[in-house]
């Protein structure tokens, strides 16, 4: 049985972070973990792989461009089994309010768009915000 699949594709301003600090904070495990609030794992280098939320998300670089772009072959635990990995692309630009985030998952299951719509929005987009909102007080 062929799984229906689909492609989504987000565009998001993050205020006061340069593409090189949005980049970092996908890369850098330690800063994902932290803004996350939830165990990220791996190197930022093509071919290696890595973890986000506490093994939730799953995965290898494909493609890393330092405050440019990052492609990403992701799977998370809900997907069916022996479903093929998705394609996570992310490019990063630098706007007068912050950074533009540019998205798009493509060969996601069908059943799972409108849940990864949302779950990004909740457990991405929102969490950036408020940790770069952070950065600005402290300054």
């Amino acid at each position: 049985m062929k799984i229906q699949t689909c492609t989504i594709k987000q565009k998001v301003t993050i205020p006061a972070a340069t593409p090189e600090e949005i980049y970092e904070a996908f890369t850098n495990p330690k800063i994902h973990s932290e803004f996350t609030g939830s165990k990220a794992t791996g190197k930022p280098k093509v071919g290696e792989k890595f973890t986000a939320w506490d093994e939730y998300i799953s995965g290898k670089y494909l493609e890393l461009e330092k405050g440019k772009k990052i492609v990403q072959e992701w799977v998370d635990t809900d997907w069916p089994d022996g479903y093929l990995p998705s394609i996570f692309e992310l490019t990063f630009k630098a706007s007068a309010e912050g950074t533009e985030i540019s998205m798009i998952q493509s060969n996601i299951p069908a059943a799972m768009d409108k849940e990864l719509l949302d779950g990004w929005t909740e457990f991405y987009w929102d969490p950036l915000k408020k940790f770069f909102g952070k950065k600005i007080k402290k300054k």
